[in-house]
């Protein structure tokens, strides 16, 4: 696989989780307030509500994207990712279809980066 093209996918992620991971640590970007008449506006208020989920995820995407970012144990960074980016897509699927696109796009991008480093995950399934 052409390296220009995975750098380019593994600093895209990597940004990506850095900027909205911090904005779910401490809100800087302008994003609406869930619907509470919808399923996944009462699932997110009820994640909110705990008070701990959100500064929890913020905190491992702001870690795993600056490890994508810095190029130190990507391997392991797309392993802590994978969980995070089907949750995503799994929200997105049955929750909020509206949003799938950018979904996919980050699940895809774990895939696509994790083909990249099969050789580190080999050893795993010996």
């Amino acid at each position: 696989m052409n390296s220009m093209f995975t750098l380019t996918v593994r600093v895209s992620l990597g940004l990506a989780l850095v900027v909205f991971g911090a904005n779910m640590i401490y809100p800087f970007l302008p994003m609406d307030h869930p619907d509470t008449n919808t399923a996944a506006g009462q699932f997110m208020n009820s994640l909110g509500a705990t008070g701990y989920i959100f500064p929890v995820v913020g905190f491992l995407e702001v870690i795993i994207g600056a490890m994508l970012l810095l190029k130190k144990w990507v391997a392991f960074a797309l392993i802590l990712l994978a969980p995070i980016s089907i949750n995503i897509l799994l929200f997105h699927l049955f929750l909020d279809i509206p949003g799938l696109s950018i979904a996919v796009l980050v699940v895809v991008f774990n895939i696509i980066l994790i083909f990249k480093h099969w050789q580190q995950y080999r050893p795993l399934f010996y």
